[in-house]
């Protein structure tokens, strides 16, 4: 008889860092219209007053977890948040409306997405209660997604540039109508719909837009088109806003290099913090 071994014996290195690593706190909020939202808090060890970060994942048809996720693009991104708990922020992950796991009304809220946006309420809502916490630092607020999340961190840069002091928007969508016309989407019919899906996107808040922000994309993107991020940083410099860009040559919409991957989360942690630190 052999005996029996776990499986998994060998798979963690000896050097990973398991005790730097913060076990998220389960936590929910009200969003405007009274709809309760979902998230998981990770709280730096240190005590005093911290900058924060919103974290809102792609999708929108996702959800995070309080560890690491079953898909690989998301526990890459859990492991951002961890390590920007780390560097000192507090960072508050979402699972916004229009995701899954939190039943069918959830998952199809009214005015989502190019109807309306609805869902950039919970983001909101997740700002104001990191502002009303005695450990964070209410002037220094930011946000980052990737996808959809960078959709979010738009907006949120776009509508509210006096809470979301700098975002690192990664491969979003910065103006639907275009997105639409592209083929990413449903094809919108009518000029009505066309001014709902235009009025739900960052471009048509622009001129509020002042904070600074990081936009990055693959030029190979096949989720949204890398012309898209050209145009906002077209735009928003054309303003004199702050922008700082980084572009993966051959990648894709997540990024397929893992060197490719590390650079670039690298980056959106040094961005962050040389922002809000």
């Amino acid at each position: 008889m052999i005996g029996s071994q776990a499986l998994t014996a060998d798979l963690t290195p000896a050097d990973f860092p398991a005790a730097d690593l913060v076990q998220p706190k389960l936590v929910t909020f009200k969003a405007p219209d009274g709809l309760t939202i979902h998230g998981q808090l990770f709280l730096p060890s240190t005590p005093g007053r911290h900058p924060a970060i919103v974290f809102d994942h792609g999708g929108p048809v996702r959800q995070m977890l309080a560890g690491f996720h079953y898909m690989d693009a998301y526990t890459f991104l859990y492991e951002e948040n961890q390590y920007l708990t780390n560097l000192g922020f507090v960072v508050l992950s979402i699972n916004y409306r229009s995701g899954i796991m939190y039943g069918h009304d959830f998952r199809n809220p009214p005015k989502c997405c190019w109807w309306g946006s609805s869902e950039y309420q919970d983001v909101l809502a997740g700002a104001r209660m990191l502002q009303k916490r005695p450990d964070v630092n209410s002037n220094r607020i930011g946000i980052y997604g990737l996808s959809y999340g960078g959709l979010l961190t738009a907006l949120a840069l776009s509508r509210n540039s006096d809470i979301f002091k700098a975002g690192a928007d990664i491969a979003g969508v910065h103006n639907w109508v275009y997105d639409i016309d592209a083929g990413v989407g449903k094809p919108v019919g009518t000029m009505e719909q066309r001014l709902v899906a235009y009025e739900a996107s960052p471009v048509a808040t622009l001129d509020r837009w002042t904070s600074p922000v990081l936009v990055s994309q693959g030029d190979d993107d096949r989720n949204v088109p890398f012309a898209e991020g050209v145009d906002i940083v077209t735009r928003l410099r054309d303003r004199g806003v702050h922008v700082e860009t980084l572009v993966f040559p051959n990648e894709t919409h997540e990024n397929q290099v893992w060197a490719d991957l590390v650079h670039r989360y690298e980056t959106v942690a040094d961005f962050l913090k040389r922002m809000l630190m």
